[in-house]
């Protein structure tokens, strides 16, 4: 007498492995009953169970809608049944997204970013002179934020508002004898310095330093003594 065994690789494989094989099986057998009456009742059955054992789908949006087409695509399309929502196709599962375009411009200071490039050009259209100059005065002051941000050193105002003309084709200055924020790069204390200011906060126990703290303490034991022998 031979033993055959139903091992995973001979079954059919799992549509929606997130419901198991007992609900794939339960859908196929819908799939098998004669009467439409028959395929909603045992259908609706199928949806609680499915909701059931992923609770996580109730936090989605319209997770009825969800779980009907779920119902679909685990008979691979193929189920007859009334149901609540529209059928979805099989053309729409397997649908790929479209491309992502990226941007493929060159940044000509990569420590300023894309955006300063897009303020600059959005600040050459201001007709206002004093909006237009406020507007100058904030994009160097982003720049010098910028700058200390990502190359980890302090730097003068000279070099951003050059940084700015270039930028801008000579078109946007900023005004003479103005002062850019104070930006500057603090870098983090070393370790051997943290370690010892550590040490130095922590207080030492024992019973000297409650003594210390609490100097009533010691009143009270000098004023009841005791007996000497």
């Amino acid at each position: 007498m031979t033993m055959t065994f139903d091992y995973n690789t001979t079954r059919k494989k799992l549509i929606l492995s997130e419901y198991g094989r007992n609900v794939q099986n339960m859908v196929a057998y819908i799939c098998t009953l004669e009467t439409k009456e028959e395929r909603n009742r045992h259908a609706q059955v199928v949806i609680d169970l499915m909701g059931f054992l992923n609770p996580h789908l109730r936090d989605v949006a319209d997770f009825k809608h969800k779980l009907w087409d779920h119902l679909h695509v685990i008979s691979d399309f193929k189920i007859d049944v009334d149901s609540p929502y529209p059928i979805p196709s099989p053309e729409m599962l397997h649908a790929k997204p479209e491309t992502l375009k990226y941007p493929q411009n060159r940044i000509r200071y990569k420590h300023y970013g894309k955006t300063i490039e897009l303020m600059i050009d959005k600040a050459k259209t201001i007709e206002d002179p004093e909006r237009k100059q406020l507007m100058v005065q904030s994009i160097a002051n982003f720049m010098k934020m910028a700058y200390v941000t990502w190359n980890k050193d302090t730097v003068a105002d000279e070099t951003i508002i050059a940084d700015l003309k270039h930028l801008s084709n000579n078109e946007l200055a900023v005004q003479e004898n103005m002062n850019l924020n104070k930006v500057e790069f603090r870098p983090p204390p070393p370790a051997s310095r943290l370690k010892n200011s550590n040490q130095n906060n922590k207080r030492p126990g024992g019973s000297n330093n409650n003594s210390r703290n609490n100097p009533g303490n010691n009143r009270q034991r000098n004023s009841n003594p005791g007996k000497r022998y």
